[in-house]
């Protein structure tokens, strides 16, 4: 009998072990993710659109981001501390907190804001602004978060023709606008999120508007959209340059 050479018994070892050995998921659910509620076509496409946007470990490692909104508000996010710096242009109003903890600073018209001009209030503000400009750009990298709810409502055309799967995001109370409801086409091609369509209610069944996602780009690996039809998110940036914005 013809012996087996000992360096293929222990590679055989190894893969076998490999194979028994549970994987970690490529886009774990983020804790309060309704998993049992959400349809698996729709947490498929969800991971699927995870990936095209540069995968998860590249959004979990990136630190620094930066973006203006609607030519509106200008943000510089330390995405791993929670520390933001918020310049919005329309009130001559600057935002520089913390978002886990709630403590920072607000600056109105050069006017620094101490506890007795409601300062807490503004902070408040401030992240509320957060809440809604972030999402217009990174809710691609959000589908699984706390308290949403996936369906899968079928394959459609965005306005523009674009042939895409259609999946519904729905919320247990949370964010500010918690009765939201969001109907995402994802590219059956590319698998980037190319519309969304909001709805104010999840009860309403015509969306109070739509918009699309192009104009994308790789911002240092993360694929990121800043074309909404007839306003742009503008001065995307990703990466350790933006770390000044915080000394």
């Amino acid at each position: 009998m013809k012996k087996v050479p000992f360096s293929i018994i222990i590679i055989a070892a190894i893969l076998s072990f490999a194979a028994c050995t549970p994987q970690k998921e490529i886009n774990p659910a983020a804790p309060g993710f309704n998993m049992e509620g959400s349809d698996p076509k729709a947490i498929e496409i969800a991971d699927a659109v995870m990936a095209a946007s540069g995968g998860r470990a590249t959004w979990d490692s990136t630190q620094y981001l930066s973006w203006t909104f609607f030519g509106a508000r200008k943000h510089t996010w330390n995405k791993s501390t929670g520390d933001i710096v918020i310049d919005d242009m329309a009130d001559s109003t600057k935002f520089v907190l913390n978002l886990n903890t709630m403590e920072g600073e607000v600056t109105v018209k050069g006017k620094v804001l101490g506890e007795l001009d409601s300062k807490a209030a503004y902070l408040k503000r401030g992240k509320d602004k957060w809440i809604n400009d972030s999402y217009w750009i990174f809710m691609p990298f959000k589908l699984k978060d706390s308290g949403v709810t996936l369906k899968y409502i079928g394959e459609g055309e965005t306005s523009e023709g674009t042939k895409a799967d259609i999946i519904q995001l729905t919320f247990d109370n949370i964010g500010v606008t918690p009765d939201n409801k969001y109907h995402v086409y994802v590219d059956k091609e590319s698998s980037l999120v190319v519309q969304w369509d909001f709805f104010s209610s999840f009860a309403d069944e015509i969306p109070r508007f739509s918009n699309p996602w192009n104009e994308y780009a790789d911002y240092n690996g993360l694929m990121l959209s800043g074309g909404r039809g007839n306003r742009k998110i503008t001065d995307i940036k990703v990466g350790a340059s933006l770390a000044e914005a915080f000394e």
